[in-house]
């Protein structure tokens, strides 16, 4: 009985000597090159999460970390009108170190310090969508929104056979995407000469739909003899939209607006609005992380992208390029 105790406790030590011989370290691991490759983290902040562009961003920035084997960290304020709250999220994620953010400022000015913080960290910076009030940041990738502003002046004139009083109804100040879209359709207009007449210029609507529907109303019973308005985004058009129908109006004032979602398209084929400057979001999102991949990786990359606007009419909608444009893949990378 003894002998057969003694037998079994060298069995048991000699098992617990070769399982000790094969324990694995991360030093053992790295030495053996079976180290699993690290991981690159970015964190993608835009300017808001609820609206139809930013779940559009979200899907071509989600394909290009399919492609190139990231982790896209993808958080932001609800309302496009909460600095602190994008401020917040910005620190966050420096503390996190994170290697790499892109970010779409909601304030041009008041994300300057943000940026800051976060290449003092070594942590590169992409800014998309809106500018920067500096250029302390690898690139900025964005739509020409002064173009796409133009573009609204011009088509705006088309529709109203160039002659007409028109609103230009602003968004929020310290929107650095929307004030370019407006100052370029200022100067649309006044390359058009005296024949196009502005009424109003200088009214904000806000951030939210119900108030930019208020706004609307009050700009449309102050101004009867309106016959055009354009607005430089998807919020203020379809609340623009939606108060033009209110008040039975939307044959007799023409309605040029900025990107796009199912009403805006739905109303675009019902000849209620007369024109879309349509933005590549799904492209945006998509080059913003393939740049920040590439400014991890030490590769040289441009200080600003283009990435394009087109003008979405009922005369053209149908073509595949533009349809590509209003019906993005997004349920195919956001599941």
């Amino acid at each position: 009985m003894l002998k057969n105790l003694v037998k079994y406790f060298k069995v048991l030590l000699g098992v617990s000597v070769l399982l000790g011989c094969n324990r694995s370290t991360p030093e053992t691991q790295e030495a053996a090159g079976n180290t699993a490759p690290r991981v690159i983290k970015i964190a993608m902040i835009p300017k808001g999460t609820t609206h139809g562009f930013w779940n559009t961003v979200h899907a071509g920035a989600a394909k290009a970390a399919h492609e190139l084997d990231v982790q896209l960290y993808w958080q932001g304020p609800l309302k496009e009108d909460d600095r602190q709250v994008q401020i917040q999220t910005v620190q966050n994620f420096i503390s996190q170190g994170v290697d790499a953010i892109a970010l779409a400022p909601l304030d041009s000015r008041s994300l300057v310090p943000s940026v800051k913080a976060a290449r003092g960290k070594q942590i590169p910076v992409i800014i998309f969508d809106s500018d920067l009030a500096s250029d302390n940041y690898e690139s900025f990738i964005a739509t020409d929104n002064h173009e796409g502003g133009r573009q609204g002046a011009k088509r705006l004139a088309e529709v109203m056979g160039g002659k007409g009083k028109v609103i230009l109804l602003r968004y929020a100040e310290g929107s650095a995407s929307n004030t370019h879209r407006e100052e370029g359709f200022l100067a649309g207009i006044n390359e058009l000469g005296r024949s196009m007449e502005l009424l109003s210029t200088n009214q904000y609507a806000g951030v939210t739909m119900e108030k930019a529907y208020q706004v609307a109303q009050n700009l449309l019973n102050r101004h009867p003899e309106v016959r055009g308005i354009f607005c430089p985004n998807e919020i203020l058009t379809q609340a623009v939209l939606r108060a033009l129908q209110t008040v039975h109006r939307t044959g007799t004032v023409k309605l040029v607006g900025f990107d796009s979602n199912q009403t805006l398209i739905a109303a675009l084929k019902a000849g209620q609005v007369h024109g879309l400057a349509v933005q590549d979001p799904f492209n945006m999102g998509y080059i913003a992380v393939k740049t920040a991949k590439k400014v991890i990786e030490g590769e040289p990359v441009a200080k600003r992208i283009d990435t394009g606007v087109t003008m979405v009419t009922p005369e053209n909608m149908e073509e595949p390029a533009i349809k590509t444009l209003l019906y993005p893949e997004n349920d195919k990378w956001l599941q």
